[in-house]
Formats: structure tokens, sequence, C-alpha cells
């Protein structure tokens, strides 16, 4: 069964620090690609950030560059975001995504992505 926990989320004032982690289970972790994903009350999701395999290729949102951090350790089956700075605007919940494109030897594109249950974040004095 592939399970991907989120843990780490609560309540925060502004200009403080909180760090998500996510574990996964049920598949090949270094095979995936993650990334962070958020949605405010009321709103869509919104991409956070993103690290690949090996945890080299990091991306991020322009509105969080430079206050959050990615990381991974495939050794954990886990990653991480560390997160600086925070603003009332930061609050949401927080999911986790595993991603994967594979291309079978008979040229057909299969994706598999999946999802954790997600973890609130709220930034407030």
């Amino acid at each position: 069964e592939v399970q991907l926990v989120e843990s780490g989320g609560g309540l925060v004032q502004p200009g403080g620090s909180l760090r998500l982690s996510c574990t996964a289970s049920g598949f090949t972790f270094d095979d995936y690609a993650m990334s962070w994903v958020r949605q405010a009350p009321g709103k869509g999701l919104e991409w956070v950030s993103g690290i690949g395999r090996n945890g080299d290729n990091t991306i991020y949102a322009d509105d969080i560059k430079g206050r959050f951090t990615i990381s991974r350790d495939n050794a954990k089956n886990t990653i991480y975001l560390q997160m600086d700075s925070l603003k009332p605007e930061d609050t949401a919940v927080y999911y986790c995504n595993a991603y994967r494109v594979v291309v079978t030897p008979n040229d057909e594109v299969r994706d598999y992505d999946y999802w954790g249950q997600g973890t609130q974040v709220t930034v407030s004095s």
C-alpha cells in the first residue's frame, strides 16, 4: 500500500519557523521526484517546491524562494520542507506529492502520482 504521511505542521507566529516532514512507503522512493503543494483556505492547490530523485535539483515558487528549503533523505524515504520567516499568507494545508513518468517498451506513457493527507500550517499572532 502506498502511503505518504506528512507531519510537523502547527501554529506559529509570523516570522517563525516550522519543519515539515513527509515519509513514504509502498513504492521505490528514489525513483520519484517529490513536491510540496499547499492549499490555503478557500483557494485552489498551489505548488510550493520540488526536488529531484537524488536531491541535487530543487525548485521553488517565487513567493517562498529564499524562505523555504526542500530536502530529501532517500535512506529514510523522507522529504522535508524547512519554512523560515513565515507569513500569515503561508497559512494552508501542506501536501506531499510523489510523481513519476514511465515510458514502457511499447512506448506507452504511464504516470504515477501519489498524495499525502496533508498537514495544517497556521501562521498567526
